[in-house]
């Protein structure tokens, strides 16, 4: 029997779960952002608990900040401008929720933002309407106000070539969600853009030893290098010897093993072992469950959308629902 968890307010154009599912923080077309909260790990019920207005603009999109770091969010807004919020009491006042800092941009929008922790380190990679990628880390891990610019680059397989500047429409990023103590940090990220070379997936890795992000794998078949990507989505590994990526285009999701161990250039082995298709839509957005097993995907036609391998490594559609109002 279906059960409601929360009821959204109108006009709520984005949401994101914290990392422990039991927050739930929303964004608005007229620039609200709201959290809602269960009260009791045990109850299945949300009731909102606090609203911060983050602008004129609407909020397009909302990032929960690891929680080593405090009850925080990300938000981008309509205008593409990059904003963090943070939880506070201050004085013996109530909770609420504060303008930490903003990221500003001469002309590029933000497109897309996601955080990863290295070493107890928060790092921030953020990708831009010019096609640029900024990578921070945070200084001071008890003050989200002092960040620092760590690198700068194109989703380019040269990590040293420059193109000129692109008209990107989206941008689609994803850390590598479990590492293990022998892995470095990386992230995979693609665009939708009038600019080939931009848009195929690239898996990105950061050389300890020269202190810079250098590609390490493109997730695409030659024939399929300029296609513009919508969503990336890095499963969770529970014991396998390779990663698994999932990226969607307009052809379809493709789902890419990663290989381990990388060859004498460094790049590290890939394999496209399913290409889901076979429905009308774009898909905006895909989401592994905790195994890694499942994948969820929603799109254009408003469906939801699960898949999952079977024992023979085929991959199919396990179920499709539309989600009620």
């Amino acid at each position: 029997m279906e059960k409601s968890l929360a009821t959204l307010d109108n006009g709520t154009t984005c949401s994101s779960w914290n990392y422990s599912g039991q927050r739930l923080a929303t964004g608005s077309v007229d620039g609200t952002l709201s959290i809602f909260d269960s009260g009791d790990p045990a109850s299945t019920s949300f009731k909102c608990t606090s609203k911060a207005r983050v602008g004129e603009s609407g909020v397009v999109k909302v990032v929960w900040i690891p929680p080593l770091f405090g009850d925080a969010v990300a938000c981008i807004d309509g205008n593409g401008s990059l904003s963090l919020w943070e939880e506070l009491a201050e004085d013996a006042q109530a909770v609420e929720w504060k303008h930490s800092k903003s990221f500003q941009s001469n002309s590029a929008k933000v497109l897309d933002v996601q955080f990863g922790v290295f070493r107890t380190i928060l790092k921030m990679v953020v990708a831009y309407s010019d096609g640029q990628v900024k990578v921070y880390e945070l200084s001071n891990p008890l003050e989200l106000k002092n960040w620092q610019l760590q690198a700068e680059f194109q989703n380019l397989t040269d990590s040293v070539a420059k193109l000129a500047k692109a008209s990107c429409f989206s941008a689609s990023i994803c850390w590598n969600p479990q590492r293990g103590d022998g892995q470095e940090l990386s992230f995979v990220l693609g665009f939708n853009s009038d600019t080939p070379q931009l848009n195929s997936s690239k898996v990105w890795e950061f050389d300890l030893d020269h202190q810079r992000w250098v590609p390490v794998a493109e997730l695409a078949l030659p024939e399929d290098r300029k296609d513009q990507v919508f969503s990336v989505a890095w499963a969770p590994n529970i014991g396998r010897p390779y990663e698994v990526i999932a990226v969607a285009t307009h052809k379809g999701i493709a789902i890419w093993h990663l290989g381990s161990n990388p060859d004498t250039d460094g790049r590290l082995s890939v394999e496209r072992v399913a290409l889901l298709s076979g429905y009308e839509a774009e898909v905006w957005q895909m989401e592994w469950d905790m195994s890694g097993m499942t994948l969820a995907t929603t799109g254009t036609d408003g469906m939801v959308r699960l898949w999952q391998s079977n024992l023979n490594g085929i991959w199919h559609e396990q179920a499709a629902f539309e989600p009620t109002t």
